[in-house]
């Protein structure tokens, strides 16, 4: 058997539906894991899961709003109903805001709902994952998880989008937080932390021709992410190979800060 086959291993990857999330499914599916794609567009969901129809694994959909602690508690049911256990959890929903608005004129309703999804909403979604696999550990069954979607964000300033970075910053402590708390437990906990990638939420700024003359250079492969470029990581982090590997912050930018 392969150290990285996920044969008979679960993960739940919220906003599973698109763009990074999408890609770390889809590469989980392929090792034979099953995968639980957590997402608010039901239409989104179906049309996701339908690109893993063919998989080894099975996959399974459910409409999930993150941010509310009784959504997140009704889709961890139902994914556990389904497939019985939740090996993984990739907490990947969240939502960008960046460049638009000066930090002296951010309003108390923009911080608020950053804040709202891209943290609070991880720890709805740990928590449940976390709460499920001490669990399942205490019963003799040691294994777990937990992943987060960060960002470069959380190492270099960004002007115009401080709420975001405080979110993903916070995000990286949390993880090595969990790591040390829930080792016992044989559950790790790592951050990824993306460079500049092609999806919905940078479409705009991959159509500006400025930007791209402005970053590109700064790219030493000379090209934006993809979102297959997260397929490897997660397959890594969810099989046996990083057993060993909790509370760091993978760094997956085509080498944009080592530039």
């Amino acid at each position: 058997m392969s150290i990285f086959d996920l044969t008979g291993r679960t993960a739940v990857i919220t906003g599973g539906n698109g763009g990074i999330g999408l890609g770390i499914a889809q590469a989980l599916n392929a090792q034979g894991c099953n995968v639980s794609i957590w997402g608010r567009n039901g239409d989104k969901n179906k049309s996701a899961a339908a690109t893993m129809s063919a998989g080894p694994g099975r996959v399974h959909t459910q409409i999930c709003d993150v941010t509310d602690p009784a959504s997140v508690k009704a889709a961890m049911k139902a994914t556990l109903d389904t497939f019985g256990r939740v090996d993984g959890c990739f907490a990947n929903a969240g939502i960008g805001g960046g460049g638009r608005r000066a930090f002296i004129d951010r309003t108390e309703e923009e911080w608020r709902k950053m804040f709202a999804t891209n943290l609070d909403g991880v720890f709805h979604v740990f928590q449940a994952a976390a709460r499920h696999m001490t669990e399942r550990a205490e019963a003799g069954d040691k294994f777990g998880r937990l992943v987060a979607t960060s960002s470069l964000a959380s190492l270099f300033g960004t002007a115009r989008n401080e709420h975001y970075a405080g979110t993903k910053a916070a995000l990286n402590a949390l993880c090595r937080a969990l790591a040390v708390e829930l080792a016992r437990y044989g559950v790790t906990a790592n951050a990824i932390l993306p460079g500049w990638i092609k999806s919905d939420m940078t479409s705009g700024l991959m159509a500006n021709d400025k930007f791209v003359a402005n970053v590109m250079p700064r790219i030493p492969l000379r090209r934006f992410g993809e979102p297959g470029d997260f397929g490897g990581i997660a397959v890594y982090i969810m099989s046996q190979a990083s057993s060993y590997h909790t509370a760091d912050c993978f760094v997956i930018d085509g080498g944009y800060t080592a530039f």
